[in-house]
């Protein structure tokens, strides 16, 4: 989306910190993104721009923890993946989601040519998404 990010995640073990996982996400493409607005669009960087204590800082990313909930069945992420795929279509930047090309819909109809490599979702090993 133009304005934020979905991402839907499964930690592969059973000791993991969603914190450190969204932080090994979200830093690299903050710092990517400022590095780039610096050079490129600085008015961009000063709308982000904000204090934390004396240090500037600038804010890429929604203040708190976002919207993060668990989901614990195959319905729920079922549901999950349709809301995200829609989500495009919903605000009108596409007509199918098919046509959004950072969908996770072209990469599970097989789709060669997608910039995000999507992982089946399985669950208990046995159903596929």
């Amino acid at each position: 989306m133009p304005d934020h990010v979905h991402l839907l995640i499964f930690p592969r073990n059973d000791d993991y910190s969603i914190s450190n996982i969204l932080r090994d996400v979200k830093l690299p493409v903050a710092q990517r993104l400022i590095r780039r607005w610096r050079r490129e669009a600085p008015a961009k960087l000063e709308k982000v721009r904000t204090h934390q204590g004396s240090r500037v800082v600038h804010r890429i990313w929604q203040a708190g923890g976002g919207y993060d909930r668990n989901l614990r069945d195959l319905e729920a992420v079922a549901k999950a993946i349709d809301y995200i795929e829609w989500n495009p279509v919903r605000r009108r930047l596409v007509r199918e989601p098919l046509e959004w090309v950072w969908s996770s819909a072209r990469a599970r109809q097989g789709e060669a040519d997608v910039p995000l490599i999507v992982d089946p979702v399985k669950i208990d090993g046995k159903h596929e998404l």
